[in-house]
């Protein structure tokens, strides 16, 4: 059922597990993520992003996610995120129409900015009771790994600077942070690298929750590692779209004759949902509803 972040997240810190936050942008993809959470008695955070928002429209969206949530997934805590927030009306809107928790990210700008632009996210999501996610450094995506690759930006540049997180997270009153610490959004073969000595000591100097974003690819040891030195939240999206990719194909190869919608995109929705549950034992947060 759905349920305040702040019950799944504060928890997860506290029992030192982490907790997947698992985007999702169609039924398919939902009810994987709320199935496996129901199967495997965990807590789960589903979350859309900007593009799915703007897939779906954020009402039907919205509607889909509660609904499963509170029906298939009613025994379980369920937190509903928007993730990578760029826009302030699209974080405005996901705060009124009731999202559990928004991710303000404007780690793109300048600091000052970040900080402005995340306080004044902070401030609207705490009237209503809503926790907010900013994101200090940066977290490479596809383009970006062709800078990375030519050499035109190095990734010790865009890692989060541990002082300077606990001075945004003191500005800004945020509820929890995304932390940049090597991990990249997709999924790429030699580029799994998390510092975890800069995690650690950004743990230490910040009080509030980490989140790590770019989960997708990593292995278990670096994801319990991770969790160990500091992390609560792990965000997982490429990992699924694989797994649902692969599952399709697979169908359409094998029954070619098949034009039922369901019967061709359910071995892709159980795919997925074998993917979560794979996530969810390795985060450690089965069994912990």
């Amino acid at each position: 059922m759905i349920v305040p972040i702040k019950q799944i997240i504060s928890k997860a810190k506290q029992k030192k597990y982490a907790v997947g936050a698992f985007n999702t942008s169609n039924l398919e993809i939902t009810l994987a993520i709320v199935r496996a959470a129901a199967k495997m008695r965990s807590p789960v955070i589903v979350q859309t992003s900007e593009s799915a928002i703007k897939y779906s429209n954020l009402e039907t969206l919205f509607g889909m996610i509660t609904n499963i949530a509170n029906t298939v997934g009613k025994k379980v805590p369920i937190a509903i995120h928007l993730d990578h927030g760029k826009n302030m009306s699209v974080v405005k809107d996901c705060i009124n129409i009731g999202y559990n928790s928004v991710h303000m990210d404007a780690s793109e700008k300048d600091y000052a900015t970040n900080v402005r632009m995340s306080r004044q996210a902070a401030q609207l999501g705490h009237r209503k009771k809503i926790w907010v996610q900013a994101e200090l450094g940066s977290i490479l995506g596809k383009e970006g790994m062709v800078k990375l690759e030519t050499g035109e930006i190095n990734m010790k540049d865009l890692m989060t600077d541990p002082y300077q997180a606990q001075d945004f997270v003191e500005k800004t009153k945020v509820d929890t942070l995304a932390v940049s610490v090597g991990t990249i959004h997709g999924s790429f073969k030699g580029v799994e690298r998390v510092d975890h000595r800069l995690l650690k000591k950004i743990a230490s100097l910040v009080n509030i929750p980490l989140v790590l974003h770019g989960g997708s690819g990593l292995n278990t040891g670096t994801f319990k590692k991770s969790i160990k030195n500091g992390i609560s939240v792990i965000n997982i999206d490429t990992n699924l779209r694989l797994a649902f990719k692969k599952a399709l194909k697979n169908s359409i190869k094998e029954s070619e004759d098949l034009i039922d919608p369901r019967k061709i995109l359910n071995p892709s929705t159980e795919a997925m949902q074998k993917e979560v549950e794979k996530m969810i034992k390795i985060f450690g947060s089965q069994n912990k509803a």
